[in-house]
């Protein structure tokens, strides 16, 4: 372990602390996409506070500056955290729970937010080790399609204020990885993210004359297990795809065949060839079998995210920075993950990577997933996040990487 590791452990041991005092702010102050005023005015008083220069960007995100004062190549790295929570009623009863009554930062966006704080301290109390740029990116809107980081990207601001992008880092709170522990998978890392929202239109009646009704409620049924041919029979097996259907609403009752039903669910894949065909699969499927049946449908398909990809040479960089720091035991090969993330728009414009961080330990509580009304995790966790982001970010400044 070099100085520079030591004077890292050293003070993200310093500013522990103050990094579990903003996340409970945050977390008390949920606010959801595109509407994070008053969590946006927070981080800006805390860069102010580090005398750190920031312009905004997307409406409610901020981008940090913190320029290395070593001489060198120039390179710029852009840390990234989400900053928006979820319309979920809160049921910990922690004394920092969410005073926003039915807004809760249930997947982990505060702790995010709070890292980037401290690792910005850090990085600034380094900044005499280190050429080139770090851009401090607090991004609005993840958990919302079409996603902050569009917006992010097609404002230029990360050129604008950078130059030439080498590389992009985030991180997301794992609860399946234990505290001290860091998840990568280098390459295909998660899926693409489709919405389709669907009404199928028949003639409703009495249950005892069907043959006199268009039974919407059977062509539904029809329809649930005939888009799964998609998956089973369309798709390359060795390629993860996944149709879930999660809402169904007839409105009929026990004697009555409802004139309408709508459905709703998501396609999910790591191929944008195969997410483009499947869709159009999909199209052809639905229309075709309500034909078939007598009725009609109405289809809209919301395109999300891309599938999410890290650089398989950054990757590398990231895992050698990563086990020289902590040692080769507190890295994990993750698998493949199905979930979607808006961090996937960086990864196809720039080298990135976005690894995971434990927050699971169970001896000081029953770990709930992500998106749970009673998801916490553990604040232990800051140590190994702030310090696998800076030790990365600095020995990527600093090698001939990129």
């Amino acid at each position: 372990m070099n100085e520079v590791s030591q004077e890292i452990i050293q003070l993200s041991k310093a500013v522990h602390e103050d990094v579990i005092g903003y996340r409970r702010h945050l977390h008390q102050n949920p606010e959801l996409s595109f509407q994070e005023y008053e969590t946006s005015k927070y981080i800006k008083a805390q860069l102010k506070k580090l005398t750190i220069p920031y312009e905004e960007v997307a409406n409610t995100g901020v981008v940090g500056i913190i320029e290395g004062k070593k001489q060198g190549n120039g390179k710029t790295i852009v840390l990234r955290a989400d900053i928006d929570a979820l319309p979920i009623k809160e049921e910990n009863e922690t004394a920092f729970a969410s005073q926003r009554e039915g807004l809760m930062h249930a997947c982990g966006h505060d702790f995010h937010t709070a890292n980037l704080l401290g690792a910005a301290r850090i990085l600034q109390q380094l900044a005499h080790t280190f050429s080139g740029k770090v851009l401090l990116l607090f991004q609005p809107a993840e958990e919302r399609v079409p996603g902050g980081a569009k917006a992010v990207i097609a404002s230029g601001i990360l050129e604008k204020l950078g130059g030439t992008i080498s590389a992009v880092f985030g991180l997301h709170v794992s609860p399946r990885l234990d505290t001290g522990q860091i998840g990568l998978c280098a390459g295909r890392f998660m899926a693409s993210a489709d919405e389709f929202y669907l009404k199928i239109n028949g003639s409703g009646g009495h249950a005892a004359e069907p043959n006199r009704a268009v039974d919407t409620i059977m062509v539904a049924a029809q329809l649930l297990t005939t888009l799964q041919q998609v998956v089973s029979r369309k798709a390359n097996p060795l390629m993860p795809s996944v149709l879930t259907f999660g809402k169904i609403i007839g409105n009929g009752a026990a004697n009555v065949i409802p004139d309408s039903v709508w459905l709703e669910g998501t396609f999910r894949t790591m191929d944008e060839e195969w997410r483009k065909q499947a869709l159009k699969h999909l199209e052809e499927m639905v229309y075709g079998t309500v034909k078939m049946l007598g009725a009609t449908a109405e289809l809209e398909i919301k395109h999300g995210y891309p599938m999410l990809v890290n650089d398989i040479s950054l990757s590398q960089h990231f895992k050698s920075s990563i086990i020289k720091h902590f040692g080769p035991a507190h890295l994990e090969d993750v698998p493949q993950w199905m979930a979607a993330e808006d961090f996937a728009y960086y990864s196809h414009k720039y080298p990135s990577v976005f690894f995971l961080v434990g927050i699971k330990n169970e001896q000081q509580r029953v770990q709930y997933g992500l998106h749970n009304a009673k998801f916490d995790l553990d604040e232990q966790a800051f140590l190994t996040a702030m310090q696998a982001m800076t030790i990365s970010c600095l020995d990527f400044l600093e090698n001939e990487h990129g």
